[in-house]
């Protein structure tokens, strides 16, 4: 079982390298101002999302410096998708409703405001599929020329072009395949296509596309500039709060493990309303309090197979790290606690369904804690700063030499195992920033697993993998 979304399991053909994470809570964003434009009321754009947090606006393009004459894509704080022309006189907001934060999302929207008929002026499809059920339903006047298509404007991603706060109403999670084709209102399957076996939309080449004075690509494959046009116009983006770090291989095309902000976090949501999820859902820091202990876990679930995941411990004194089999929002069911759950403490013990017994070494902020889950063969392995803890030997099999033995996956109410943490100080607040392989803390050495995929700090062992949605479908 895995929590996962669009293009999850199956390899498409077509891959997608790179992707751009996009902080909520800070100050990311990218700009460019338009010249000449092919034609002020023709564009189509197009890009895939993973989105980090729901009941949040996300804007995703924008234009104008005007707050009364602004032109907008986003998902509103109600987690509904808007396009907006004309600071809000023009507005299409979807009935449905976008929450799967495990999901890369397609976004298309194709305008050709000299339609005589207005529902054909501005056109919206989602993963291949046209939305035509809106709470607000308002079109464009006819030929209005529109706001991403007038020389001399902002044109923006990741925020809104007329309140630069730090983290208002920011783009928060990551981006990839990013277009945007100016004269023309393509249809969806210009940017992706059913996949004839499993029905998912996947992405296709756009590479050959026609994109027009305005139009530009982004792929970000430049981490030292991820604003850089491929599209052959030059139409490069200035970038502002992103870094090389900021690159991702979390893409559509292979889906990486974040931390679930869905999942209960510890003594129930009303508990922990101050707990964050920042940079992608890679980082955690809780709101603890009144005896409840935050806890955050992966997206994806894993019920076989070998996996490796780093967390680099930011704050917090009281930390454990580990598996857990079952959702629970009691405030004392911290990662260790429960039936099938392990952890490893700061205080360098190990719990098991708590059970508390000496382990290995005491760690502290800054180390990096590696898990090699092997459930082939039902063990735990954990790491400090790339040293096996008990002697452990997390290649040794069945032996298990310096293992923690498990319980088989499928013999747990939901059949499977999340990776998490906890921090069970009740009068202080801990962060953990988790390295699924798509890492958003400095890697001083780089390596990947067996097939090539993540960027850890410490070697994966030989036989374990990063929690993505390729390595699933091979060894999952």
């Amino acid at each position: 079982m895995i929590i996962l979304g669009t293009n999850s399991i199956k390899d498409t053909g077509y891959d997608v390298a790179n992707s751009c994470r996009f902080n909520s809570a800070g100050d990311d964003k990218m700009d460019r101002t338009i010249e000449s434009p092919t034609l002020g009321t023709k564009f189509t754009f197009s890009t895939w999302i993973k989105k980090d947090l729901n009941g949040d606006y996300h804007h995703i393009l924008t234009s104008s410096a005007n707050p009364g004459n602004f032109d907008i894509i986003r998902f509103d704080n109600s987690d509904n998708l808007q396009v907006i022309f004309q600071g809000g006189g023009d507005t299409l907001t979807t009935n449905r409703k976008f929450r799967d934060v495990a999901a890369f999302y397609n976004i298309v929207v194709a305008v050709d405001t000299t339609q005589g008929t207005a529902a054909n002026r501005v056109k919206i499809y989602i993963n291949g599929t046209q939305e035509t059920s809106f709470s607000t339903e308002t079109y464009p006047d006819q030929n209005l020329v529109v706001n991403y298509q007038v020389s001399g404007k902002t044109l923006r991603i990741g925020a809104n072009t007329w309140d630069t706060s730090t983290g208002h109403e920011k783009l928060g999670g990551v981006i990839c395949e990013t277009v945007f084709i100016d004269g023309v209102a393509h249809a969806p399957t210009d940017f992706g296509e059913f996949d004839e076996d499993s029905g998912i939309w996947k992405p296709i080449d756009v590479s050959g596309l026609t994109f027009g004075n305005n139009g530009f690509y982004l792929d970000y494959q430049d981490s030292s500039a991820l604003g850089n046009d491929v599209s052959g116009n030059n139409n490069d983006f200035s970038t502002s709060g992103l870094a090389a770090i900021d690159q991702s291989t979390d893409t559509c095309t292979n889906n990486f493990a974040t931390l679930n902000p869905l999942y209960p976090t510890g003594g129930g949501f009303d508990n922990q309303s101050g707990a964050s999820f920042e940079e992608g859902n890679t980082k955690f820091t809780t709101d603890n309090g009144d005896a409840d202990w935050g806890t955050c876990v992966s997206t994806i679930a894993v019920s076989s197979g070998k996996w490796y995941v780093e967390m680099k411990k930011i704050s917090g004194s009281e930390g454990v790290i580990g598996i857990r089999a079952n959702n629970s929002d009691n405030d004392n069911a911290y990662i260790g606690r429960l039936t099938h759950g392990v952890c490893y403490q700061q205080s360098g013990h190990k719990r098991v369904a708590s059970t508390q017994s000496t382990y290995g070494d005491t760690w502290t902020t800054n180390d990096i804690i590696g898990v090699a889950l092997d459930l082939d063969n039902n063990k735990l392995y954990f790491s400090k700063n790339g040293t096996w803890q008990n002697s452990g030997d997390p290649t040794s099999g069945a032996t298990g030499t310096g293992a923690i033995s498990i319980d088989a996956a499928s013999s747990t109410v939901l059949g499977v195992y999340y990776i998490g943490a906890t921090e069970i100080n009740s009068s202080g607040n801990g962060t953990f920033n988790f390295n699924f392989g798509n890492p958003s803390f400095s890697i001083s050495s780089g390596n990947t697993d067996g097939n090539g995929y993540g960027n850890f700090e410490y070697a994966p062992p030989s036989g374990y993998y990063a929690l993505n949605t390729k390595n699933l479908a091979e060894y999952g």
